[in-house]
């Protein structure tokens, strides 16, 4: 064979050879991603504090090579102020409550967008009674993460007599003992229900006569927070809390004389779900972090740390019997059956801004 023959077949398997390299380097970013194009090297995560273990987003960065960058808010108005603020287009995937993400699809400038679920098909995992809410009637913009409840957690070694419902929160001898939530929603709620009234009310005048109760357990209040309150808690700065089911969980845990209430009036009841902003940079690589969530033993890892009630009914045969037992966790149906749900108050909306904004002031 000539040196320009040998010269020519060896430029043609060196063609060959680049080509193969080439199409197992596109496959295997197909198959890091779970889709045919590149993946993205980090994804954008606007969630609450406290709220995603952090050994999740390490096992999700270990399978995929993407990174989770972590951004966290404390409420869901001020989740809702960042993304009207320009934040739709900084976030790949956020997190917002029910009554929230109803607000958010009432916006003229629509903040979401539709979720592709052929994307997710973990998405068999979520209890039916999970799916479809008032908020979300067909999935097409939301998909579960977790649920819970606001209760009361007391620490009987401080308090010595019953605390059985949220008017006992008003008691005197509770005076700079109370750990609340920073959540106007909440706080406004816990004053209607001990009225007697809706968590959803939109009558100013008894919403006049909330914020005047609040005003009279302002004494009692220590502190305000929603991220960590089980802390005030477990060490024993606060005697007792008006906190997410959780943390009240968690700060049991921790210090054994706490102990779990129901409220009498009926439970402030939540489900916090996954929506992916419109003008997300990475819609596909959101889905597939969600989808990678909604496995049954990542979601039951999440159950591990933060013992929330989990919709993922496959989950439930990998989470312990520690998680199992937990009522904070898994409340009575009876309980859940006197709760309520937060819904859009429309136009009263202000007057629960302008009573909060009063309150916080004192």
């Amino acid at each position: 064979m000539s040196e320009c023959a040998m010269k020519t077949r060896r430029r043609v398997w060196g063609a060959l050879l680049a080509g193969m390299l080439l199409a197992v380097g596109v496959f295997s970013a197909g198959y890091r991603t779970g889709t045919a194009h590149a993946a993205a090297k980090e994804l954008n995560f606007f969630n609450w504090s406290n709220y995603m273990p952090q050994s999740v987003l390490d096992k999700f960065k270990q399978k995929y090579g993407i990174k989770v960058n972590y951004s966290t808010f404390s409420s869901n108005e001020e989740m809702l102020a960042k993304i009207q603020a320009g934040g739709a287009s900084q976030y790949d995937l956020a997190v917002a409550s029910d009554y929230m993400i109803q607000i958010m699809l009432k916006q003229k400038n629509l903040l979401l967008q539709p979720i592709n679920l052929k994307n997710i098909p973990n998405f068999a995992n979520i209890a039916p009674l999970r799916k479809n809410l008032f908020f979300d009637p067909r999935n097409k913009y939301t998909v579960p993460y977790m649920c819970g409840t606001a209760l009361i957690a007391v620490n009987t070694a401080k308090v010595k007599w019953p605390i059985k419902s949220y008017k006992d929160l008003w008691d005197p001898r509770l005076k700079d003992a109370l750990v609340v939530l920073d959540d106007q929603r909440a706080i406004i709620g816990m004053a209607l229900k001990k009225l007697g009234y809706s968590l959803n009310e939109t009558d100013p005048k008894r919403l006049k006569q909330a914020q005047a109760e609040l005003v009279k357990v302002l004494p009692n209040i220590k502190a305000y927070d929603s991220d960590s309150p089980k802390t005030l808690l477990i060490n024993g700065e606060a005697a007792v809390g008006m906190i997410w089911s959780a943390e009240a969980s968690l700060a049991k845990r921790e210090n054994k004389n706490i102990q779990i209430v129901f409220p009498a009036e009926g439970m402030y009841l939540w489900q916090d779900n996954f929506f992916i902003p419109k003008g997300s940079p990475h819609k596909k690589e959101a889905e597939l972090f969600v989808n990678f969530l909604l496995d049954p033993q990542t979601s039951a890892m999440i159950s591990k740390e933060l013992p929330y009630t989990n919709p993922n009914q496959a989950a439930m045969k990998y989470v312990d019997k520690t998680y199992r037992e937990d009522v904070a966790a898994n409340p009575p149906q009876a309980e859940l059956d006197k709760g309520e749900y937060l819904k859009d108050v429309g136009a009263a909306t202000r007057v629960y801004d302008q009573i909060w904004s009063e309150i916080k002031q004192n």
